[in-house]
């Protein structure tokens, strides 16, 4: 090699395009037949980005020597970037042939063959490249990537792997990676992996992207928000990210800021279906603007009607508001799209919808296995302990219907025989309650700021042998802690009346009114029957004190029905009972709690379209829980709704003292009166057809000492009857939890049975 040709490539390898070019041209001045100066000058324009310049001197130089292996390569690469991926295969395909031991050949071949739809060659080519040169970073990286996507993530894995080996810093290696690790729910090891491209490259944005969404499913959500606010800075225009925000804002209880997040959102595209549902779901929850969160939701429908749950969000939605407008065909729509498997209604909606178990089962396993879809841990035998470990999981610990209900039974548990922890996903609100329960257990952990497998972890450290879910899919639940699998039996109670259609639930606590004999099918968790009603009661809440008519708002003289459900379990064809009986007594009134002003509306225009005032609907403000009990004693019949009951509203007026009427329903969440009321004493008071319903409240309201009578037997069978006796229904709760033990002990699948 002539002294002047390598002053020119010392100069190139300087970056001293200009310099060496000119010396090159040199070269071919003294010695025009030669190859390299055309080679090295079509380098120096694909260097440039000159790529239409770069190929004719790359064939010049190949013309005058066809088997220059660098020279095709790079005349590959050329035509490759240019678009022209057959030719530069045809190129690489020549370079191989005439250097077979080069590694860049079969590397730059193996990237022609991916884009030409050759995955199987292409991992070949790749294969050879690093037999050839095991430290190749570029055919790792490649070869790595095209196993992801030819579904083999462990080799995929292991590729990746080596390149970190020599390369611990390579960015997308450990961005690719992390989502591998992520595919297979390893959220630690995803984290890990984004944690380092990031210390790598911290604006690289996929990273960022990544971490911010595992750390939100994982519910590490104020470390999310951090990494969205990083994610806002590299580009503020992002409505994508603007969304994700406002969901992780809303995930931290800081509404106003989601809202005002979703609104930047819309504002950078008016037509994000995504943005726009979780801004719907806002207006209503936090701000009580039914129209605005009705139009959000529509109009997302519109944009992106396959989104999953939107349909059900939209019909819930309207029901909230008892906007009963086309609500028969789209109801009959969402059952149909649940049979086909399609993901419509989540479960807690579908409970105040339909009446078919078949078709809340199918809903349940649709919803569990689309959040949940890793398999969960296999079940293992409970130890043998002196005694039993129950661990309680709720955000309600606190002045909530469902501690209203279960803070006798955490208090009258057996000390000798069970411990009993509570794991609280809620907060603390300051009230005597929370005070009661934290007093009631043996230990109270904190779960709200853990991710599902801390918590899961924390369960498995306590030891806790049976796990009992008092959520279910209702208010803030904690499904993902119990998918982990924490404890060797778990339980499904009390929180969502219906089937989890979960794997990882094992029991389903109930009695014979509310889940018969024939119909256990309908759950996928094995049926606990208690001897009595399934509901837990407080034996210790206040009696209700004295109170007024004049101070309730209620007419000093008359009839009043009532029901203090939320109103969303309202149906037209219950509400035109109910009508029908304020005109069979003109004296009478409807008392009903004040949800939120577009139902009361609604339901007022409905009355007076029927020829009823509108002031014979009373709407009653919500109180606190000894005072809303001594206003409910008012009332002289409590009217149930269907398909769903009232519940622990049921429980309340029973315990103030009001008969109750309801009519027995299809599925758990339809016969939950019954339950109570036969508990109770009192079946005459539970119908088997809403026609029977009306007449007997109907009959009820006209025969007062009849009515009288029925009140007298509710009072006294409040201090004798199983509802209320919480010692009782404890004694029955802990045996059932004796025979899951047993059978667990056994090494036994979970199996129905009842509690003698």
């Amino acid at each position: 090699m002539s002294q002047l040709v390598q002053q020119a490539i010392a100069l190139h390898q300087q970056g001293r395009l200009a310099e060496a070019e000119a010396l090159y041209r040199q070269v071919l001045a003294q010695t025009p037949d030669e190859a390299g100066p055309y080679h090295y000058i079509g380098v120096i324009r694909m260097q440039q980005g000159r790529l239409a310049e770069a190929v004719p001197l790359l064939e010049e130089a190949l013309r005058r020597n066809p088997f220059e292996a660098p020279a095709l390569v790079n005349h590959g690469m050329t035509l490759r970037l240019l678009g022209r991926t057959v030719e530069a295969l045809a190129s690489f395909d020549r370079a191989a042939a005439a250097a077979p031991a080069m590694p860049d050949a079969h590397f730059q071949r193996g990237l022609a063959l991916g884009e030409t739809a050759r995955p199987q060659e292409a991992l070949a080519a790749y294969d050879r490249a690093v037999t050839l040169h095991p430290q190749h970073i570029g055919a790792l990286f490649h070869r790595a990537l095209l196993l992801g996507d030819l579904g083999r993530p462990d080799e995929a894995r292991a590729s990746y792997d080596s390149l970190l080996m020599l390369q611990p810093g390579h960015v997308e290696a450990l961005s690719n990676r992390g989502l591998l690790a992520w595919a297979r729910r390893d959220a630690d090891a995803a984290l890990a992996d984004w944690t380092r491209a990031l210390a790598s490259d911290p604006r690289h944005a996929p990273s960022l992207t990544n971490r911010a969404l595992v750390l939100g499913e994982t519910g590490r959500a104020a470390e999310a928000l951090a990494d969205y606010e990083r994610l806002l800075v590299l580009a503020p225009n992002d409505a994508e990210m603007w969304n994700r925000r406002g969901a992780t804002l809303r995930a931290l209880d800081r509404e106003s800021e989601a809202l005002e997040s979703f609104d930047t959102a819309l504002r950078l595209n008016p037509d994000f279906a995504t943005a726009l549902n979780n801004r719907g779901f806002l207006r209503w929850a936090v701000e009580r603007r039914h129209d605005e969160a009705k139009a959000d939701l529509a109009r997302a429908l519109v944009l992106e009607p396959q989104m999953p749950w939107l349909k059900g969000e939209l019909a819930y939605l309207k029901m909230q508001g008892a906007d009963w407008d086309g609500r028969d065909a789209g109801h009959a729509a969402l059952a149909a799209d649940i049979m086909a498997g399609q993901r419509v209604v989540r479960p807690f909606a579908w409970q105040a919808i339909s009446a078919d178990p078949a078709s809340l089962q199918q809903c349940s396993r649709l919803f569990a296995a689309d959040q949940f879809p890793t398999p969960s841990p296999a079940r293992w035998p409970m130890p043998m302990r002196e005694r039993i470990r129950i661990g309680y999981v709720s955000a309600d610990f606190r002045e909530q219907a469902t501690a209203y209900l279960m803070a006798g039974v955490y208090e009258a548990h057996d000390r000798s025989r069970f411990e009993i922890t509570a794991f609280d996903n809620g907060f603390d609100d300051g009230s005597p309650m929370r005070t009661r329960l934290a007093q009631a257990f043996g230990g109270f952990t904190d779960i709200a700021a853990l991710s599902d497998a801390q918590a899961a972890a924390a369960m498995r450290e306590a030891g806790i042998d049976i796990l009992v879910n008092l959520n279910g899919y209702f208010g803030r639940p904690r499904s993902g802690v119990f998918a982990q699998r924490p404890a060797p039996v778990q339980v499904n109670y009390l929180g969502f009346p219906a089937t989890l259609g979960a794997p990882w639930m094992d029991y389903i606590i109930a009695d014979r009114s509310v889940i018969p004999e024939g119909e256990r099918h309908f759950y996928d968790e094995a049926v606990a029957w208690l001897p009595h009603s399934y509901q837990a009661n407080d034996a210790r809440r206040a009696r209700p004190a004295a109170a007024t008519r004049e101070a309730a708002g209620l007419p000093a003289q008359g009839f009043v029905f009532c029901n203090f459900n939320q109103l969303y379990k309202l149906t037209p064809e219950i509400f035109a009972i109910w009508l029908q009986l304020l005109q069979s007594r003109d004296d009478s009134v409807l008392w009903l709690l004040r949800d939120n002003d577009v139902a009361v509306a609604n339901l007022r225009r409905v009355a007076e379209e029927q020829g009823i005032a509108a002031d014979r609907l009373i709407f009653a403000e919500p109180l606190e829980l000894d005072q809303h009990l001594a206003r409910l004693a008012l009332a002289d019949l409590f009217l149930d709704t269907l398909p769903y009951n009232a519940h622990t509203t049921a429980s309340d007026a029973l315990w103030a003292g009001v008969p109750l009427l309801t009519c027995r329903g299809t599925a758990f969440a339809g016969r939950v009166a019954a339950s109570l009321l036969t508990a109770m004493a009192l079946p005459e008071l539970i119908t088997g057809s809403l026609a029977e319903y009306e007449k007997l409240a109907t009959l009820l309201a006209q025969d007062t000492a009849r009515l009288a009578d029925i009140r007298t037997r509710l009072a006294a069978a409040r201090d004798t009857s199983p509802l209320f006796d919480t010692a009782r229904f404890t004694r029955d709760l802990e045996a059932a939890y004796d025979i899951m033990a047993q059978t667990s002990r056994a090494g036994r699948a979970p199996q129905g049975f009842a509690v003698p």
